[in-house]
């Protein structure tokens, strides 16, 4: 009996089943299934209940091949960068009363990697694509976008008809950041960039940096540093460039993960934030309000462009096929570690 009760518990409810506990055809349970047009409250409640009731959970393989699998997949350069976990709160909030779920894959801020992952989304059928830091080439993207519905999100590429973009102004939020610290006194303004050929969002955050500092009669003090993403390449540049002998008053880094970097090796060293050295991040992540941190960031608004870059995906599974390119105005946030005035 042990066993029987065993097998009984692991073996899928079938979508039979469901429609005799519901006491509804198999027809009615497979339009509530598919969100088909015309489907009453009434029905579709009554069939979600037997469906919870016995445990009943759709096969993803034989949705697909039937069209749709209500899988979206995520890719996404690491875990670490805490501004992903709120972007991922907008997507979550975005599918809240949908039948998607999501699936993650992460790229490792490689080419190679971010292309492999995208392709295996495609080979397990899910139904669209978010592809957060993108850094592969327009080749690549147009022909992702050609396999499935495709949105980027920090991937600058207003001119893409193949797929939807979702980004923050990331030339004004980088201005802003440098004439915040050109107003709290700081001359020698130093950006703490990522190493990377290919990125957009990193081309305009520097191209921002460069306007700013060219407007503000400060050219003479440009400097770009660059750095990979990972936390000991970010803690080697940040303790060369804290060295007496060339240390920036004041130093913009592309990120907070990596401003975060920069405030413990300040402190390592002995030095005071604000008064030795200003700092100010990008992403207004939920540590830079930490008592320990007071870090000026700036913000733009992580979950909204989750938000929105889910809405744009659902819309273009159901359809939609003109581009749309959706753009954040950033905000600064000042705290403590920028404002020694």
């Amino acid at each position: 009996m042990a066993k029987n009760g065993a097998e009984k518990r692991s073996r899928r409810v079938t979508i039979r089943e469901v429609a005799e506990d519901a006491e509804v055809s198999v027809a009615a349970v497979s339009k509530v299934l598919r969100d088909a047009y015309g489907v009453s409250d009434a029905l579709r409640s009554k069939v979600r209940a037997s469906m919870d009731k016995l445990g009943y959970r759709p096969l993803a393989a034989a949705r697909g091949m039937r069209g749709q699998t209500y899988t979206i997949g995520i890719v996404q350069p690491d875990l670490r960068n805490p501004f992903f976990a709120d972007i991922m709160t907008g997507v979550d909030n975005a599918l809240e009363r949908t039948q998607y779920r999501t699936l993650i894959g992460i790229s490792q801020s490689s080419t190679d990697g971010e292309v492999a992952a995208v392709d295996a989304m495609i080979d397990r059928q899910m139904d669209g694509i978010l592809l957060i830091g993108a850094i592969t080439n327009r080749g690549n993207l147009d022909a992702f976008a050609r396999g499935k519905p495709l949105v980027t999100i920090g991937h600058h590429e207003p001119a893409a008809t193949l797929f939807d973009t979702v980004n923050t102004n990331d030339q004004q939020g980088a201005m802003l950041a440098v004439r915040h610290l050109a107003a709290n006194g700081y001359k020698r303004i130093a950006m703490l960039s990522l190493n990377s050929d290919t990125s957009t969002i990193i081309a305009e955050r520097e191209i921002g940096y460069r306007r700013a500092m060219m407007e503000a009669e400060l050219g003479r003090h440009i400097q770009v540093v660059h750095s990979a993403q990972t936390p000991r390449e970010a803690q080697i540049t940040a303790r060369r460039m804290l060295e007496p002998a060339s240390r920036p008053e004041a130093i913009f880094c592309w990120t907070d993960f990596i401003a975060l970097e920069v405030i413990s090796v300040a402190t390592e060293l002995g030095l005071r934030i604000p008064q030795d050295v200003g700092i100010v991040g990008y992403d207004n992540t939920m540590y830079c309000d930490f008592a320990q941190n007071g870090l000026s960031s700036i913000d733009q608004s992580g979950e909204l462009l989750g938000l929105q870059a889910t809405r744009l995906l659902i819309e273009r599974i159901k359809g939609r096929d003109e581009a749309e390119h959706f753009v954040v105005t950033p905000r600064l946030v000042a705290r403590r570690s920028s404002s020694r005035r």
